[in-house]
């Protein structure tokens, strides 16, 4: 049973850093539970302020629906106490319901609504399908702006007048005009995220607009980097920012840029490189070659970024 309401939710992550914790699996590319609770346990062990199990960063496009439920009661289980747990849904809106149910069966205390499956949509029908999930669960529900899902100022105020369980916009286009309009319809009465690829590189122009937080993959593997980041963000801290993003960010992007997919593989790569490995990731995603994991290897160290290391 959720903890918080959805209002309360909003206002809980609308301050802090957020994070989509990987999913471990094992030799076989299945669930690795141990390693996963493992590093769930590190991961709320830090200052961050949700953790969205079964996300793009945790692949949850590979989870099969009894998997990402497996995965995100497993984030309850394991860091629920610390840190409030979010699952994902997505694909047809049946399985987007589905989603949400389990998740808030599971006690989570929200979730992440991922674009519909491969078609086109326009907004009448993505009104349907966001109100469908807002009306299957009594969590909180968080639109994710992208790809096939591009919503207009006006669907999300409808949305947010329907649902007092719609409360948050998260973008991963960066479309200053369309964010704008949005933020600028819609007020307080959501928090915006964002949620562009290694978005730290965004973070600061963004805050402008009205986002206050964003997600960051790369907290899986140097969380308290993350953490001074987004603080810097926060602080307006233009020179610290700077000197972050040229000490490590910008370098990893050349990495992450070599190879499409590499944006969620990176981040496996990068625990493997701090030895906290997760495993690889599965098809259609493809592990960093020998040659990138050993340059991001050396970036983080000579970043000095290297965590300590993992205790038994």
């Amino acid at each position: 049973m959720a903890t918080y309401t959805p209002a309360e939710l909003a206002n809980k992550l609308k301050d802090g850093l957020l994070s989509f914790p990987v999913t471990a699996f094992d030799a076989n590319l299945e669930i690795d539970e141990a390693g996963y609770r493992k590093h769930l346990d590190w991961q709320s062990s830090f200052g961050v302020a949700g953790l969205f199990a079964a996300g793009g960063t945790g692949e949850g496009f590979t989870l099969t629906p009894e998997e990402a439920s497996r995965v995100v009661r497993m984030a309850v289980e394991e860091a629920g106490d610390r840190v409030p747990v979010l699952g994902s849904a997505g694909g047809s809106t049946k399985q987007a319901i589905q989603n949400a149910q389990d998740s808030e069966a599971a006690g989570a205390q929200g979730v992440l609504l991922l674009p519909p499956y491969l078609t086109e949509c326009d907004q009448e029908g993505l009104f349907a399908h966001v109100s469908a999930v807002c009306s299957s669960t009594t969590t909180g529900v968080i639109v994710y702006n992208r790809a096939n899902a591009i919503y207009s100022a006006d669907t999300v105020a409808r949305l947010a007048d329907k649902h007092e369980n719609f409360i948050g916009f998260k973008d991963a286009t960066g479309n200053i005009e369309h964010i704008t309009k949005v933020v600028a319809k819609n007020g307080d009465r959501l928090f915006y995220l964002g949620g562009l690829p290694t978005a730290e590189t965004f973070a600061l122009p963004l805050l402008q607009l009205g986002m206050s937080t964003y997600s960051s993959a790369m907290y899986n593997f140097v969380p308290e980097f993350a953490l001074d980041f987004y603080q810097d963000v926060r602080n307006l801290d233009n020179a610290a920012v700077t000197e972050k993003l040229k000490r490590f960010v910008l370098p990893y992007l050349d990495i992450r840029d070599r190879v499409a997919g590499y944006g969620v593989s990176i981040v496996k790569g990068g625990l493997k490189a701090v030895g906290r490995d997760a495993g690889s990731v599965r098809t259609p995603l493809q592990d960093l070659t020998e040659a990138d994991l050993a340059d991001l290897g050396a970036l983080i160290a000579q970043a000095g970024l290297m965590p300590a290391p993992a205790t038994v």
